[in-house]
Protein backbone atom coordinates (compact mmCIF):
# COMPACT_ATOMS: atom_id res chain seq x y z
CA UNK A 1 0.00 0.00 0.00
CA UNK A 2 1.73 3.41 -0.51
CA UNK A 3 1.07 5.71 2.14
CA UNK A 4 1.95 9.48 1.68
CA UNK A 5 3.39 11.31 4.95
CA UNK A 6 1.51 14.92 5.26
CA UNK A 7 3.78 18.00 7.03
CA UNK A 8 2.00 20.11 8.28
CA UNK A 9 3.85 21.08 11.29
CA UNK A 10 7.42 23.16 10.14
CA UNK A 11 8.65 21.33 13.11
CA UNK A 12 8.30 18.12 11.18
CA UNK A 13 11.07 19.31 8.82
CA UNK A 14 13.51 18.56 11.07
CA UNK A 15 12.90 14.91 11.28
CA UNK A 16 11.98 14.71 7.60
CA UNK A 17 15.74 16.01 7.07
CA UNK A 18 17.61 14.42 9.34
CA UNK A 19 16.33 11.14 8.22
CA UNK A 20 18.71 10.92 5.54
CA UNK A 21 21.16 13.28 6.41
CA UNK A 22 23.56 10.81 6.16
CA UNK A 23 24.94 8.21 3.96
CA UNK A 24 24.59 5.34 6.34
CA UNK A 25 20.99 6.39 7.23
CA UNK A 26 20.01 6.66 3.71
CA UNK A 27 21.72 3.03 3.02
CA UNK A 28 19.36 2.09 5.93
CA UNK A 29 16.65 3.36 4.85
CA UNK A 30 16.86 1.76 1.03
CA UNK A 31 17.03 -1.30 2.64
CA UNK A 32 14.23 -0.81 5.04
CA UNK A 33 12.12 0.35 1.18
CA UNK A 34 13.17 -2.92 -0.12
CA UNK A 35 11.52 -5.41 2.38
CA UNK A 36 11.29 -6.38 6.12
CA UNK A 37 14.59 -6.63 8.23
CA UNK A 38 15.25 -7.05 11.64
CA UNK A 39 17.49 -4.72 13.89
CA UNK A 40 19.65 -7.84 13.75
CA UNK A 41 20.35 -8.08 10.13
CA UNK A 42 20.33 -4.24 9.69
CA UNK A 43 23.73 -4.78 12.16
CA UNK A 44 25.23 -7.38 10.61
CA UNK A 45 25.51 -5.16 7.02
CA UNK A 46 25.64 -2.12 8.37
CA UNK A 47 27.49 -2.73 11.70
CA UNK A 48 26.31 -1.12 16.04
CA UNK A 49 25.28 2.02 14.24
CA UNK A 50 22.12 0.43 12.28
CA UNK A 51 20.03 -0.66 15.18
CA UNK A 52 20.60 3.15 16.39
CA UNK A 53 19.34 4.45 13.14
CA UNK A 54 16.48 2.31 13.24
CA UNK A 55 15.13 2.86 16.53
CA UNK A 56 15.64 6.81 15.23
CA UNK A 57 13.13 6.14 12.27
CA UNK A 58 10.83 4.29 14.47
CA UNK A 59 10.56 7.54 16.56
CA UNK A 60 9.73 9.88 13.72
CA UNK A 61 7.22 7.44 12.63
CA UNK A 62 9.15 6.53 9.20
CA UNK A 63 9.12 2.81 9.59
CA UNK A 64 6.14 0.17 10.88
CA UNK A 65 7.17 -2.59 12.86
CA UNK A 66 5.78 -6.13 13.20
CA UNK A 67 7.14 -9.37 14.79
CA UNK A 68 8.44 -12.36 13.05
CA UNK A 69 7.99 -15.50 14.04
CA UNK A 70 10.83 -18.28 14.50
CA UNK A 71 11.05 -21.05 12.28
CA UNK A 72 8.40 -24.00 13.52
CA UNK A 73 10.13 -26.06 16.35
CA UNK A 74 13.35 -23.38 16.96
CA UNK A 75 14.08 -22.45 20.62
CA UNK A 76 14.46 -18.32 18.97
CA UNK A 77 12.06 -16.03 20.44
CA UNK A 78 9.85 -13.85 17.82
CA UNK A 79 11.82 -10.83 16.73
CA UNK A 80 10.45 -7.38 15.62
CA UNK A 81 11.46 -6.31 11.70
CA UNK A 82 10.77 -2.78 10.29
CA UNK A 83 10.00 -1.91 7.28
CA UNK A 84 9.18 2.21 5.70
CA UNK A 85 5.98 2.98 6.23
CA UNK A 86 5.73 5.86 3.78
CA UNK A 87 6.42 6.12 -0.09
CA UNK A 88 5.97 9.46 -0.45
CA UNK A 89 6.25 12.90 1.54
CA UNK A 90 3.51 15.88 0.90
CA UNK A 91 5.02 19.21 2.48
CA UNK A 92 2.15 21.85 3.34
CA UNK A 93 2.98 24.22 6.08
CA UNK A 94 4.01 27.87 6.29
CA UNK A 95 5.05 29.72 9.15
CA UNK A 96 6.72 32.85 9.99
CA UNK A 97 10.76 33.39 8.77
CA UNK A 98 11.46 33.59 12.57
CA UNK A 99 9.71 29.76 12.81
CA UNK A 100 11.53 28.52 9.63
CA UNK A 101 15.05 30.00 11.05
CA UNK A 102 14.74 28.25 14.18
CA UNK A 103 13.68 24.56 11.98
CA UNK A 104 16.97 25.08 9.71
CA UNK A 105 19.13 26.17 12.49
CA UNK A 106 17.80 22.75 14.64
CA UNK A 107 18.00 20.65 11.31
CA UNK A 108 21.79 21.84 10.57
CA UNK A 109 22.91 22.25 14.00
CA UNK A 110 26.17 20.36 14.29
CA UNK A 111 25.98 17.28 16.44
CA UNK A 112 28.31 18.65 19.10
CA UNK A 113 26.10 21.36 19.86
CA UNK A 114 23.01 19.43 19.48
CA UNK A 115 24.13 17.26 22.15
CA UNK A 116 25.02 19.95 24.79
CA UNK A 117 21.14 21.12 24.31
CA UNK A 118 20.03 17.23 24.24
CA UNK A 119 21.63 17.21 27.21
CA UNK A 120 19.77 20.07 28.68
CA UNK A 121 16.49 18.75 27.59
CA UNK A 122 17.29 15.29 29.31
CA UNK A 123 18.37 16.78 32.48
CA UNK A 124 15.57 19.26 32.32
CA UNK A 125 12.55 16.69 32.48
CA UNK A 126 14.56 13.93 34.30
CA UNK A 127 13.00 10.58 34.40
CA UNK A 128 9.04 11.57 34.97
CA UNK A 129 8.91 14.34 32.01
CA UNK A 130 7.53 18.50 31.87
CA UNK A 131 5.28 20.75 30.67
CA UNK A 132 7.24 22.08 27.15
CA UNK A 133 6.42 25.45 28.02
CA UNK A 134 8.46 25.25 31.33
CA UNK A 135 11.57 23.38 29.51
CA UNK A 136 11.13 25.98 26.93
CA UNK A 137 11.21 28.78 29.57
CA UNK A 138 13.84 27.18 31.68
CA UNK A 139 16.48 27.07 29.00
CA UNK A 140 15.30 30.26 26.95
CA UNK A 141 14.36 28.64 24.07
CA UNK A 142 12.06 29.62 21.35
CA UNK A 143 8.20 27.16 21.63
CA UNK A 144 9.58 26.19 17.89
CA UNK A 145 13.33 26.14 18.22
CA UNK A 146 12.36 23.19 21.06
CA UNK A 147 9.94 21.49 19.62
CA UNK A 148 12.50 20.80 16.61
CA UNK A 149 15.07 19.60 18.95
CA UNK A 150 12.64 17.01 20.17
CA UNK A 151 11.99 15.79 16.91
CA UNK A 152 15.59 15.96 15.72
CA UNK A 153 15.99 13.69 19.13
CA UNK A 154 15.95 9.63 19.39
CA UNK A 155 15.40 9.90 22.80
CA UNK A 156 12.15 12.13 24.00
CA UNK A 157 9.16 12.88 22.37
CA UNK A 158 6.12 15.10 22.70
CA UNK A 159 2.88 13.74 24.48
CA UNK A 160 0.57 15.93 24.03
CA UNK A 161 2.33 19.58 25.90
CA UNK A 162 4.67 17.21 27.54
CA UNK A 163 8.27 16.35 26.61
CA UNK A 164 8.58 12.97 28.02
CA UNK A 165 11.65 10.28 27.85
CA UNK A 166 10.85 8.28 24.34
CA UNK A 167 9.67 4.48 24.80
CA UNK A 168 11.26 2.22 22.18
CA UNK A 169 8.22 -0.31 23.10
CA UNK A 170 5.43 1.72 20.92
Amino acid sequence: MNRIKVVNDPSELVSTFRAVDTELKREIFKEVSAGWKTSQEVEDKFGKEGPVVLRLFNKMKLVETRWQQPPEGSQQKPVKAYHTYYSAFHINTSCSVFEISDVIAAAGMPDKEFKKLEDKILKSIGKEGKFAGDVAEELKLTQTMLKSLVKRSAKFDYRGHRIELHDDEE
